[in-house]
């Protein structure tokens, strides 16, 4: 005879604010890539463009997945189908993996080829903020898997390595003159003000801040400014310059 295990079913609240956040965090993204790449091709541009290399397809599908594949994350927890979620956890993982590499890769790349999108600053200087990101995706995601057993730790961590990712999207957005203020500013202030969403959120259930929205929060924000320092250090520009 077997014994049905009986699963709790997360807080209604959970299942409402989490899935919420990946809905509009994906809004955020979607606004920032639609000209370049969800509509690409659909949406008028002033000058003529390009076809995208392989690599930045690769690099396209992979950080699209995440944010999909956290959409599915979220609302099969809602549905209270942990089954599901444990199942998709799994690829979830190579998915990261493969989100490094390719993000890696694009950000030399693009140091090879001069590109910084801000005309202030070098290209090395600039090459340390997508790796910046990339650190801070995996910090975030190595708690979140480290974590996997305590639901209310793993949620707030892959939530805000979704936070993590947001800045060339409303960096993006910045440059279309839909948000005011310098691009890479109204990035971070966007990621922050998910994160103090999320810490809101805390408080209002729990009257405190969770441990786990503390520490990501923490390793996201000082990484912020971090970034700016460490790129305009001799040795990282020599680092940098070594990769051209």
């Amino acid at each position: 005879m077997t014994v049905a295990q009986q699963v709790a079913r997360p807080a209604r609240a959970d299942s409402i604010f989490f899935p919420a956040m990946a809905w509009a965090m994906a809004a955020v993204v979607f606004a920032g890539f639609a000209p370049s790449w969800f509509l690409r091709g659909y949406i008028p541009s002033p000058i003529p463009l390009a076809p995208l290399p392989p690599l930045i397809i690769l690099h396209g599908i992979a950080f699209t997945s995440w944010i999909l594949l956290f959409i599915a994350q979220t609302s099969l927890v809602a549905a209270n189908r942990r089954d599901i979620h444990r199942k998709l956890g799994g690829w979830g993982v190579g998915l990261a993996v493969a989100m490094l590499v390719l993000g890696w890769m694009a950000a030399v790349n693009s140091l090879r080829h001069g590109f910084t999108p801000l005309p202030e600053i070098s290209p090395a200087v600039f090459f340390v903020i997508p790796v910046a990101s990339l650190v801070v995706f995996a910090a975030l995601v190595l708690l979140g898997v480290r974590d996997r057993k305590r639901p209310d730790h793993h949620k707030r961590y892959m939530l805000i390595s979704v936070m993590s990712l947001l800045l060339p999207a409303v960096a993006r957005v910045g440059t279309m003159g839909l948000i005011p203020g310098p691009p890479l500013m109204m990035g971070f202030a966007v990621a922050d003000a998910f994160l103090l969403a999320l810490a809101a959120y805390d408080f209002f259930r729990r009257g405190k801040l969770h441990p786990a929205t503390f520490i990501g929060g923490a390793i996201l924000i000082v990484s912020e400014p971090g970034r700016i320092l460490v790129g305009q250090t001799q040795w990282w520009q020599h680092f940098a310059n070594s990769l051209v």
